[in-house]
């Protein structure tokens, strides 16, 4: 009988955000060779492993199957590298209890305690590449794409749309609003600027049709682990304005020349403002993440989570 994988994921399909398209990738990759279950808890199953994204939400399913001895691989998100294991026991505890630990970018190695650096390796996510789609003529238009949550700062975008009187830009934002505040300030914004179109949750797949008929995707994040989105941008041939971030520098490089401060909406805006009237700097920056691209290739990070799940089954019991 093949082995069965227990993937716990604080996210389900009814969630449609960055963990649960990681879980339900991964899912896929494994189904040829294992039996996989995708669930946001772990309630006693016999399972033969565990793979679990995020120490913290996910930390008591971690410690019960823990107490079975059997091994565990543990994907660090964004809150968990850049907040949660310094502040957050169960997030610590989580991070001792994993035989494997995996990073989504290179950089996020760097930020775990030396002692747990041996055992921790990077998996890239992956997108299919996809063709990109003709641009609205008669609009210049950004892409925002992600719920929206403290963590994302969507408003450093919004307050950057503020700063740049041309009629022509509009700022397309797709996500649903999982901070009420913050939706609030958004949906006045809106209200008050019509080249501001928030087009609340949407499908992945027509999300990531916004994506590749933006001009540009902008990711204003104060933490990411691994933006799907970006991902998505690259392997359509969209270029990305990011947060000079761990999470953005780990996939794109330090020397990629999109980013601008964390936070730093007159940056944002002169940034774009540049992009809306150099175009060869617009071309330079999608040659720069295109050289990046391979890093994002499915067949990779399916090679990659198959390497970990033979990892974790080859020498099973506790770290």
């Amino acid at each position: 009988m093949r082995p069965l994988i227990t993937i716990v994921t604080p996210a389900l399909s009814d969630a449609n955000n960055g963990n649960w398209q990681t879980a339900r990738r991964w899912a896929s990759f494994l189904g040829p060779g294992y039996r996989v279950r995708l669930t946001r808890a772990w309630t006693g199953e016999p399972a033969d492993a565990m793979i679990a994204l995020h120490a913290r939400r996910s930390a008591e399913s971690i410690a019960r199957y823990a107490d079975t001895g059997r091994p565990i691989a543990l994907v660090l998100t964004g809150t968990d590298l850049y907040r949660d294991i310094e502040i957050d026991a169960s997030a610590r505890r989580s991070l001792t209890l994993a035989r494997e630990l995996v990073v989504l970018q290179a950089a996020g190695v760097g930020h775990l305690p030396t002692s747990l650096q041996a055992r921790t390796r990077v998996i890239y996510q992956s997108a299919p590449t996809l063709t990109r789609l003709p641009p609205r003529r008669r609009s210049y238009d950004l892409a925002m794409v992600g719920h929206l949550r403290a963590e994302k700062d969507p408003l450093t975008a919004v307050r950057a749309l503020s700063r740049i009187h041309d009629s022509t830009l509009r700022l397309r934002i797709v996500g649903d609003a999982r901070d009420e505040t913050i939706g609030t300030a958004i949906a006045r914004a809106a209200a008050s600027d019509p080249r501001l179109q928030w087009l609340g949750g949407l499908p992945h797949a027509q999300a990531r049709r916004e994506i590749r008929r933006a001009r540009l995707l902008l990711l204003p994040s104060l933490m990411e682990g691994g933006a799907n989105v970006l991902i998505e941008a690259v392997t359509c041939g969209v270029a990305a304005i990011c947060s000079r971030i761990d999470g953005s520098i780990g996939m794109l490089g330090p020397d990629y020349e999109g980013y601008f401060p964390v936070g730093d909406a007159d940056a944002l805006a002169t940034l774009i403002e540049r992009c809306r009237r150099d175009d060869a700097f617009v071309g330079h920056l999608e040659a720069q993440a295109s050289a990046r691209a391979a890093l994002f290739e499915p067949a990779r990070e399916r090679r990659a989570v198959h390497a970990l799940a033979r990892a974790l089954l080859e020498a099973p019991g506790p770290a």
